[in-house]
């Protein structure tokens, strides 16, 4: 069945055939590929006493612990934990099953075990961006590729981009899902793609002179980075995409902000009518998802999922139950269909604003399960004591969205300091901002401070005014593999708890803004 097909089958069921099948390829996926071959899982599965034949409905995946972050990353008391997470097949197992037996008397011994390692042996390696831990590998084989590539084109699907496009993928070259989900999408539907590497390989101006180049129908990227470059070209003023329709993005939350400034900057740059997607992705998937165009002033689509390769939960991210459809809470994705790593009930730490829907899109008229709304970190907030009397609890969630949402604004950076760098003292914050050329500084300015004011109960220290190339070296624009929108300067402890003088340092001068950490964005 090619992948077309698949798709057809599986976007037009109802809501509880879907959910039947799930359950019954989950409890055959255990069978046949997980417990027999995952040491994590089988582990874990003999000490809930849990077998396949205890999963009859999706409701049945409750029995299954979940797993985390903590449990997938590496320690130093055991550096190669990932790998028990790793699908390891027992040769002696495989060659007494009857699919194997039949297949060796008809296709013959040397091509059964050239098919059983290209569907088990690893080949391939993506990562987490280890900024707020180390990276955590998760690898992929031949059949995994093949799962990835039908993903990619899925999305090309979903986006109506046909394979005539001409696609400028400007993520950074790296082991991560964000750029390989867009190569392979592109490889697989036949479209050209050119990968500029992001910043850090051709840098903003090596990016511009590829836009004057292909003048390409598909932008792809990081929001953050995008806006710098499609600002840049719009001030060189010798740049025209008057084919550009599309402009998907990954790697980073797409607030409805920055969306409309994207498609302002098309604009000034000739394109008539441009589709500002998002994606959605984390390296535990191995896969992303992504909305359907919708129209410019009216809520996004929902990112469509592939029920087929994987379930999503959604649950209260207090008591860890099921929440009713279309109500918020954290994302649990299990795998269906993965080889190489593979996560069951993997808590991604991601709380969806519109929690998941069976209803038929009602753009695309798919009747695939869609995730709804804003995602943002469960964990990006922090306390901040800047009054001095007690701290403020600020989301960084709800931050980004109002920044990107202020009138006049370009881009911005949210700098966290110590007064007079000095461990014990109150927090400072500083926004750092690029304005638009029209705008009026002054009222940019007071516009900010009664926007903390009254929507965050925190007032910033100051605001600082940049151009673009001060912005872009803020947010570390062909240096950090994620532009920097918070930055914490504050002076942080060494390895025993004390500052530079040798002071004890509060435990809480040391929390780090906690980032989301794939793609996950993809």
């Amino acid at each position: 069945m090619n992948p077309k097909q698949l798709t057809t089958k599986w976007s037009r069921l109802h809501e509880d055939s879907l959910k039947a099948l799930q359950a019954q390829k989950f409890r055959r996926y255990l069978a046949q590929h997980v417990l027999p071959f995952s040491a994590y899982y089988r582990k874990l599965f003999e000490e809930n006493h849990l077998r396949p034949e205890d999963f009859n409905t999706l409701a049945d995946l409750a029995k299954i612990p979940f797993t985390s972050k903590a449990d997938v990353g590496n320690t130093p008391e055991n550096p190669q934990r990932s790998r028990d997470f790793i699908l390891i097949p027992d040769p002696k197992v495989l060659a007494k099953r009857p699919s194997t037996i039949v297949r060796a008397v008809f296709t013959g011994k040397k091509r059964v075990q050239k098919a059983l390692g290209r569907e088990y042996r690893p080949i391939f390696m993506t990562s987490t961006t280890g900024r707020s831990a180390d990276p955590v590998p998760f690898l992929y084989t031949g059949h995994d590729l093949d799962v990835l590539g039908v993903a990619g084109e899925r999305m090309m699907e979903l986006t109506a981009t046909p394979p005539e496009f001409r696609i400028l993928n400007m993520f950074p070259y790296a082991p991560h899902l964000a750029f390989w989900q867009v190569h392979y999408a592109a490889t697989v539907s036949g479209a050209f793609s050119l990968s500029t590497g992001g910043g850090k390989v051709m840098g903003t101006d090596g990016n511009i002179k590829m836009l004057r180049k292909i003048n390409p129908d598909a932008l792809i990227g990081m929001p953050t980075f995008l806006y710098h470059v499609l600002n840049q070209a719009v001030e060189e003023g010798d740049v025209k995409l008057d084919k550009l329709s599309r402009i998907v993005l990954g790697g980073e939350k797409a607030p409805e902000g920055m969306r409309r400034k994207l498609r302002e900057l098309a604009r000034q740059l000739g394109a008539s009518s441009v589709d500002v997607l998002a994606t959605y992705g984390f390296t535990e998937a191995k896969l992303a998802f992504v909305e359907c165009p919708f129209p410019h002033d009216g809520p996004p689509s929902g990112y469509h999922l592939y029920p087929d390769y994987g379930i999503i939960e959604v649950i209260d991210p207090d008591t860890g139950e099921v929440v009713p459809d279309e109500q918020p809470g954290e994302i649990v994705y299990t795998s269906l269909d993965a080889r190489g790593s593979a996560v069951i009930r993997y808590r991604t730490g991601d709380i969806i604003e519109g929690g998941i829907t069976y209803k038929p899109c009602p753009h695309c008229h798919r009747a695939m399960p869609r995730l709804m709304g804003r995602i943002s970190r469960q964990s990006n907030f922090m306390e901040m004591n800047i009054d001095k009397i007690k701290g403020t609890l600020v989301d960084f969630n709800e931050l980004e969205n109002l920044l990107e949402d202020c009138e006049g604004l370009g881009s911005w950076q949210i700098e966290l300091r110590k007064r007079n760098d000095d461990p014990l003292d109150t927090d400072e914050m500083i926004v750092h901002v690029q304005k638009s050329a029209s705008a009026d500084a002054d009222q940019i300015e007071n516009a900010l401070m009664e926007l903390f004011t009254q929507r965050l109960e925190i007032k910033p220290n100051r605001v600082d005014f940049h151009c673009a190339k001060e912005m872009q070296k803020l947010h570390g624009v062909g240096e950090q593999l994620k532009e920097l929108k918070v930055v914490d300067n504050r002076p942080k402890p060494d390895a025993n708890g004390k500052d530079k003088d040798g002071d004890k340092v509060p435990a809480k001068v040391s929390d780090e803004v906690e980032e989301k950490e794939e793609e996950d964005d993809s």
